[in-house]
C-alpha cells in the first residue's frame, strides 16, 4: 500500500513512470537496491544498508522491456511481488492500473453519446492534440532505437521493420515480423551463415596433389624439431599449488578496481544472476498454460467465423498483449488495425480517444478499455462488459509471461540463442513504432467533412505543432501531458486566427 497512489499520479508514459519509480523505490522506500553492490563487502552494507538485497533496479528494468507487455505493469508488479509476494504484486498492479482503467471507461461513455458532427473548434482541438501525440510517438521510436540498435543487424531490422509495417498490415504480419527478426539475429549472433559456407566450401574444395619434394622437405623440417614430450606433461600437484599460492590475489566484483575508468558497465541482461525466482517447473508451467490458452483461443478465433463480438474482441487484444514488445507506442497500431479496420469504433473516435489517454496517469494501455467500451456499443453486451473485456485480455499476458519467466530466467540467462532472440524482437518492435508515426500521421487532421482523418502535411500548422511537440520533450525536459496541451492550444489558436 506504500505506492497506493501511483495509479493517481503517475502521468508521462513508461519514460517517465520508470523515473518515478526509481524514486519511489530506491530512493525513498529502499525496497530493491540500484547500485551494483557486492554482497560480499561488508563496508559496502554498512554504507548502504540494502545492499544484501540481491534483486536490482536495472534487472527488473531489464525483463521488463524485454518481455512482451505494458513494461510499467510488469516492473511496478515484478517489484512489489519481491516486497510482498504475488498478491502484493497482484493488489499493485489493480491500484495502478484502474485509476486510469476508469477514468477511459467514463469517457467512453461519454464519448458513445455524442452526434456523429461536433463543433467546429472541437476539430481543431483534436487536430492539434493528434499532431502533438504523432511527436511524441516519433521521439519514443527516436529513443528506443537509440537503446536497441547495436550493430548493422539490428539498425537494418529496425529499419525494415518501420518500412514493412508501413506497407502491410494484417492480423498475423506483425506477431512474423518479430519472429523473422528473432531468427534473422540469432542466425548472426550464432553464425549459423559462416557455418554452412564453410560446410559447402570444405565439401566442393578438392585438396591439391603434393608433391614429392615439398613431402620430404616436410619430412626433414619435423624431424628437425626436439620436442620434449614430458614438458607437455602437466605439473605435479603440489608444484600447481605452490604457484597458485605464490600469484597475487586479484580482486573481484564490479568495485575491484574503482580506478579502472574504461572498464565496460555490466550488461542488466547479463546481471540476472541473482533475480529471485519460483522453482523453474511451475514457472513452465505457467508458460505452458499461457501458450495452450493462446492457441485454443487464436485457433477458434480465425476458424469460427461471425464469433460473438465479446469473444472476437477478447481475442484480438489477447493476441495484441502477446505480441506487443516496445509498450504504448506499438500497440496504438495493432489497436487500430484490429478494432477500427473491423469497423467496431470509427477513426475519429479512435484519435479521440489517442489523444487523450496521453495525459491520464497510469499505462499506456488503458487506451483497449476506452475501444473494448466503445466496440461493444450497439451489441448485446453493455459497455462496461467490453471494458472489462478488453482489461482482463489486454494485460494477462503480460502478466503470465512475467510470472513464468522469472522461474525460467536461471536457466536461460545463459543462452546465447534466447538473448539473440530478444535482441531482434526488440529491434523489429522499434520499427513498428515508425510504422504508428506514418499511420497516425496520415489520419491526425479532424474535420467535420473528413472525420475519418487527413494526413497532417495537409496543413502546415499542424506539422509545426508535431514539431513543437518533440523539440520541447526532447530538449527541454518538458512533460508529456503537457506538450500535449500545448498542441491542443495550438490548435485551438489555429482556429481562432482562420475564422478571424
Amino acid at each position: 500500500m506504500a505506492n497506493w497512489h501511483l495509479g493517481f499520479t503517475a502521468f508521462g508514459g513508461p519514460p517517465v513512470q520508470f523515473r518515478t519509480f526509481h524514486q519511489k523505490f530506491v530512493e525513498e522506500l529502499g525496497w530493491i537496491d540500484e547500485p551494483m553492490v557486492s554482497k560480499d563487502s561488508q563496508e559496502a552494507c554498512a554504507l548502504w544498508p540494502f545492499a544484501n538485497i540481491a534483486v536490482k533496479y536495472q534487472q527488473i528494468f531489464a525483463i521488463s522491456q524485454a518481455l512482451p507487455g505494458s513494461a510499467s505493469i510488469k516492473m511496478i508488479f515484478t517489484i512489489n511481488v519481491i516486497r510482498g509476494g504475488f498478491m502484493g504484486g497482484f493488489i499493485s498492479f489493480l491500484l495502478f492500473s484502474l485509476p486510469g482503467a476508469i477514468g477511459m471507461y467514463g469517457l467512453s461513455v461519454g464519448i458513445s453519446r455524442v452526434g456523429s458532427t461536433l463543433p467546429t473548434p472541437v476539430y481543431a482541438l483534436l487536430s492539434g492534440l493528434n499532431a502533438a501525440t504523432v511527436g511524441l510517438i516519433a521521439l519514443a521510436g527516436v529513443r528506443l532505437a537509440e537503446n536497441v540498435i547495436t550493430d548493422r543487424l539490428t539498425r537494418a531490422l529496425v529499419y525494415l521493420g518501420g518500412v514493412m509495417g508501413m506497407l502491410y498490415t494484417a492480423l498475423w504480419y506483425y506477431p512474423v515480423l518479430m519472429v523473422g527478426a528473432g531468427i534473422a539475429t540469432t542466425v548472426w549472433d550464432l553464425r549459423c551463415l559462416h557455418a554452412i559456407a564453410g560446410l559447402f566450401k570444405r565439401c566442393w574444395s578438392r585438396p591439391a596433389a603434393p608433391v614429392v619434394g615439398d613431402l620430404e622437405n616436410c619430412h626433414r623440417n619435423f624431424a628437425a624439431q626436439s620436442v620434449d614430450v614430458r614438458a607437455l606433461q602437466p605439473a605435479p600437484l603440489n608444484s600447481r599449488r605452490e604457484s597458485k599460492m605464490t600469484q597475487p590475489e586479484v580482486p573481484t566484483g564490479p568495485y575491484a578496481d574503482p580506478l579502472d575508468l574504461h572498464k565496460p558497465e555490466p550488461n542488466p541482461l547479463e546481471s540476472l544472476a541473482d533475480f529471485p525466482s519460483m522453482s523453474w517447473k511451475f514457472g513452465t508451467g505457467i508458460l505452458a498454460f499461457f501458450a495452450f490458452s493462446f492457441i485454443i483461443i487464436i485457433t477458434v478465433h480465425v476458424v469460427i467465423r461471425g464469433a460473438p463480438r465479446g469473444f472476437s474482441l477478447f481475442a484480438d487484444l489477447y493476441l495484441a498483449g502477446t505480441i506487443i514488445f516496445g509498450g504504448g507506442p506499438v500497440v496504438i497500431p495493432l489497436l487500430r488495425e484490429y478494432i477500427v479496420t473491423q469497423g467496431w469504433v470509427s477513426p475519429r473516435d479512435f484519435l479521440l480517444g489517442l489523444a487523450i489517454i496521453q495525459s491520464f496517469p497510469g499505462p499506456n494501455f488503458n487506451f483497449a478499455i476506452y475501444l473494448g467500451s466503445l466496440a461493444t456499443a450497439g451489441t448485446m453486451l453493455p459497455s462496461f462488459c467490453g471494458a472489462l473485456i478488453a482489461f482482463v485480455a489486454i494485460y494477462t499476458p503480460g502478466l503470465l509471461i512475467v510470472v513464468g519467466f522469472t522461474g525460467l530466467w536461471r536457466l536461460l540467462r545463459s543462452r546465447t540463442w534466447f538473448l539473440s532472440v530478444l535482441r531482434g524482437v526488440n529491434a523489429s518492435a522499434v520499427g513498428l513504432v515508425y510504422a504508428a508515426v506514418y499511420k497516425l500521421w496520415q489520419i491526425g487532421y479532424l474535420t467535420a467533412a473528413m472525420q475519418g482523418g487527413l494526413p497532417l502535411g495537409t496543413d502546415p500548422w499542424l506539422v509545426a505543432i508535431t514539431a513543437t511537440a518533440f523539440v520541447v520533450v526532447a530538449w527541454y525536459r518538458v512533460n508529456p501531458p503537457v506538450a500535449i496541451l500545448i498542441g491542443g492550444i495550438m490548435g485551438l489558436l489555429r482556429f481562432a486566427i482562420v475564422q478571424r
